[in-house]
């Protein structure tokens, strides 16, 4: 149960870092707020997680979901540039997510 915590904390980094984009430096009211609800969220979650997980692999497994989740919506919803070297990296990225998953021990 603590990978997906885990999973749903790191989805809602996600969420606040594209959030941070609308909210044009906390200068929109309901951006804002959706955005700090979703760091709270996030956080607390995260938290939870760390309960069972070593906190060093809960660490970089929410923060990897969330870079990776960034750069791809960044992709998508701002279009910022795809490179054969970007795309690599990002892979890079998710492989090292699901290798940190792999050879953790706890939180099944």
């Amino acid at each position: 149960m603590a990978w997906v915590i885990l999973v749903i904390a790191g989805l809602l980094e996600v969420c606040w870092a594209i959030g941070l984009k609308y909210t044009e430096g906390f200068t929109r009211l309901v951006p804002s707020i959706l955005t700090g609800i979703a760091i709270i969220a996030s956080m607390g979650l995260l938290s939870l997680a760390a309960r069972s997980l070593p906190i060093g692999t809960a660490y970089a497994v929410w923060v990897g979901i969330g870079a990776l989740g960034a750069a791809v919506l960044g992709i998508f919803l701002f279009h910022e540039p795809v490179t054969p070297a970007r795309f690599f990296f990002l892979a890079l990225l998710l492989t090292s997510i699901i290798g940190l998953k792999l050879t953790s021990g706890g939180g099944h």
